[in-house]
């Protein structure tokens, strides 16, 4: 078996889901007492934030290669970093180790080719949903059509995952408007929704919507797996 590097904190919320889904996709493949094999590095994530949006790129560069670099030294095969944000910097970290990045948006977007849908809506913060690094990423690689929600529908899905989802608040009317907001992709023609924030799968479940949500945390979880194991 591999070893799962994963660089999480960012936020310890959806981090501890990356750590349960991971644990328990290998053990649901090898059974027993088995368990992954995991270096976590957990940063803090109040300076990242605050950087962010600032705007001060460089500096959260300098963070994550910091981290990732000590994720290979502890041994990792491969490392995961456990927010789709944050991929923004991934060519950066790519560039600094020597170990294969298993990026979000390519397990994301393998996920959507193999499911057969074209035409997809992206959630997630506001730099996801508006800078080109993500969005790009399918649709020239993955030849998707990606749409996002309109410029007020994307300040409120932000807005929840940093004041209420990134620290544990988990409010029923914030829900509601996440699922009024996919309502109105699936009238826009969307196939299927990208639940392209890690945390917001802590929010809102396949239970809740018959679009198919895709749950990046998920999704990025399983391609560890299988990297791990194959």
């Amino acid at each position: 078996m591999k070893t799962i590097g994963l660089l999480g904190g960012m936020s310890w919320e959806s981090t501890q889901h990356y750590y349960r889904l991971i644990n328990q996709g290998v053990k649901q493949q090898l059974g027993g007492l088995h368990s992954a094999q995991i270096a976590l590095y957990s940063v803090d994530f109040a300076p990242i934030e605050s950087l962010q949006h600032q705007g001060n790129w460089a500096a959260l560069a300098d963070i994550l290669v910091d981290a990732a670099k000590k994720i290979e030294a502890a041994g990792a095969d491969s490392l995961l970093i456990c927010t789709n944000t944050m991929h923004k910097l991934a060519p950066q970290v790519e560039a600094a180790i020597n170990i294969p990045l298993l990026h979000i948006a390519d397990a994301t977007g393998d996920a959507i080719k193999q499911m057969g849908f074209r035409k997809v809506a992206l959630l997630g913060t506001t730099f996801t949903m508006e800078q080109p690094f993500y969005k790009q990423r399918l649709i020239e690689k993955y030849a998707l059509d990606v749409i996002v929600p309109n410029e007020q529908q994307r300040a409120l899905v932000h807005q929840v995952i940093y004041n209420e989802l990134c620290v544990g608040h988990i409010n029923p009317k914030s829900k509601q408007q996440y699922l009024q907001i996919i309502d109105q992709l699936v009238e826009a023609g969307t196939e299927a929704v990208i639940l392209g924030c890690t945390e917001i799968g802590l929010l809102v479940q396949q239970d809740d919507h018959a679009i198919p949500l895709l749950d990046t945390t998920a999704i990025h979880a399983a391609s560890a797996v299988n990297f791990a194991l194959s």
